[in-house]
């Protein structure tokens, strides 16, 4: 899927001319001449990321880039702004920005962010999907296995699980391998992993391994 850059700027001499930029390197940019313009159009549907101008009529950036937060819109925001200071920067970054640019930009710097930022969006989009695949092995866990995952992943022994829930070490045995087969996890250290990473069990007061 082609990635996309939102350019997000009441300026339209700006808007256009970053706009032939990205799409002179082969990206795909969607121009926004108002804050609401681009929440009313923007979709989370692949590797994109956003470049917001910080002082716009109605909504400035940073409350774009709140709303974006409040509607569970994950993307990179890139902020844009002829009048930096401090304060706008730090808040910006606060709030998750992956970039603070000053204009008039440099076409390579503006680039080069946008790059990066579309990277980080690849990368949490493969980690978001990574997950969701754990998660549905794990929601489909049988109950007596799901009874045997969890204090596995917290670290007790064959023992210790078959004395907990009342059943035979060889049991328990049997359970542990159609868990790890069911999860396809390579090694008890992957299935913790795993555990942690859909919220089954906390990292903090786990048995070391």
């Amino acid at each position: 899927m082609q990635a996309k850059v939102y350019v997000v700027d009441d300026d339209q001499g700006m808007r256009d001319s970053t706009v032939w930029l990205l799409q002179s390197v082969g990206l795909q940019a969607l121009p926004f001449a108002s804050g609401q313009a681009f929440l009313d159009a923007c979709v989370d549907d692949g590797p994109a990321c956003v470049l917001l101008d910080v002082r716009m009529p109605g909504l400035g950036g940073l409350a774009v880039q709140q709303a974006m937060r409040e509607r569970g819109l994950a993307l990179p925001v890139i902020f844009v702004s002829g009048h930096a200071d401090v304060p706008i920067v730090v808040r910006a970054f606060k709030a998750g920005a992956c970039d603070f640019i000053e204009k008039p930009y440099n076409d390579q710097l503006l680039l080069d962010s946008v790059q990066a930022a579309l990277e980080h969006a690849g990368r949490a989009r493969q980690d978001n999907q990574a997950l969701a695949q754990v998660q549905a092995r794990v929601d489909a866990l049988t109950p007596r296995e799901r009874d045997v995952f969890v204090p596995l992943a917290q670290g007790l022994s064959n023992r210790e699980i078959a004395e907990r829930l009342g059943v035979s070490v060889k049991t328990v045995d049997l359970y542990r391998g159609r868990v790890m087969k069911r999860l396809q996890a390579d090694s008890l250290a992957e299935l913790v992993g795993m555990a942690i990473a859909c919220g089954a069990v906390q990292a903090l007061g786990l048995r070391a391994l």
